[in-house]
């Protein structure tokens, strides 16, 4: 088959070349899937880099998340058939499938959604990794992570960073989806700040983190509560206003660290980059506002554990 491969196995994206790779055959409980479109996500490019290592025994094609529609099935595998529409999230680490860039993808069958009819195969392919990040970061904290890990509740308030990534406005529907109160989104310029605030279940509230203060735009939108739940990716630049930012109780999910590793000043320049990732602490507001602080990626987590994440977005949305 078909496949976007890395001269070299790493480097500038002028290592990117179209060549040939096996096409792999669908094991027992797996679905091989013809590719229509693939998402391009942040981690890619890292991966791409040298600087995102992969789960051991992933594929070195890249991509983990696409749309398409199933070519053939594994043995005992029920409830599809052939030509079958989908989209789907590249397997776990106990059970990897070759990256989505590619003709085709041989992957566990609980990894897969059916494709709504009203979306385009471009528009499918944009879903699992930013929703279910965002599902799981929500949830964690926050798009599935926002209901299953921080446990949002009706009514609760979400601060979403990054607000205009694929993962950011993920989370930012979701939380108004499942009926936050308020969620209050950063971002770097006023052209993104007005597309979240026009977005259907858009951010309520904004705040531009270069030249405001977001914990008093989350202060203000809550009456002085604070947010139950905080979405971060950029960790140290963020780290003290965030937790100023948190209610009692409250709940921050960390799913990257964009302030704090000197690499990604190539790709968000505007960033202060700061060699590593520590940052001094105050620790004493964790210990009195109770709050709870995890960090997260989707990738590494298991295929049973990303297996139950996909049922519950798809009981949740769908």
């Amino acid at each position: 088959m078909r496949a976007i491969l890395i001269k070299d196995g790493k480097g500038p994206v002028d290592n990117l070349h179209l060549g040939e790779a096996p096409t792999p055959s669908p094991g027992p409980g797996q679905v091989l899937v013809k590719i229509k479109a693939f998402g391009v996500n942040r981690m890619d490019i890292l991966q791409r880099e040298g600087n995102y290592p992969p789960p051991a025994g992933s594929s070195s094609i890249l991509g983990v998340e696409f749309s398409g529609h199933i070519s053939a099935l594994g043995a005992g595998v029920s409830g599809w058939k052939v030509d079958d529409e989908v989209l789907g999230l590249a397997g776990g680490v106990s059970a990897p499938s070759n990256g989505a860039y590619a003709e085709y993808i041989a992957l566990p069958a609980s990894h897969i959604i059916r494709k709504p009819n009203h979306l385009s195969w471009v528009e499918a392919a944009s879903i699992p990794e930013n929703f279910l990040t965002g599902k799981y970061s929500i949830s964690i904290a926050s798009g599935i992570a926002l209901v299953l890990c921080a446990g949002l509740k009706k009514g609760g308030s979400v601060l979403v960073h990054a607000g205009a990534s694929g993962v950011g406005v993920a989370a930012i529907q979701l939380a108004r989806f499942l009926e936050a109160n308020t969620v209050t989104a950063t971002a770097s310029t006023k052209e993104k700040l007005d597309w979240l605030l026009s977005l259907p279940l858009g951010a309520t509230h904004v705040a531009n983190y270069k030249t405001e203060d977001f914990s008093e735009t989350v202060k203000k939108a809550t009456n002085g509560k604070g947010a139950d739940v905080v979405v971060d990716f950029v960790g140290r630049s963020h780290w003290k206003r965030n937790i100023d930012s948190l209610a009692i109780d409250g709940h921050m999910t960390m799913l990257a660290l964009l302030s704090g590793k000197p690499h990604l000043h190539k790709l968000v320049p505007e960033l202060t980059v700061i060699a590593g990732s520590q940052v001094d602490v105050d620790l004493s507001p964790i210990l009195y506002k109770r709050l709870r602080i995890q960090g997260s990626t989707l990738r590494s987590r298991s295929v049973a554990y990303q297996t139950d994440l996909i049922a519950q977005y798809v009981l949740t949305l769908f």
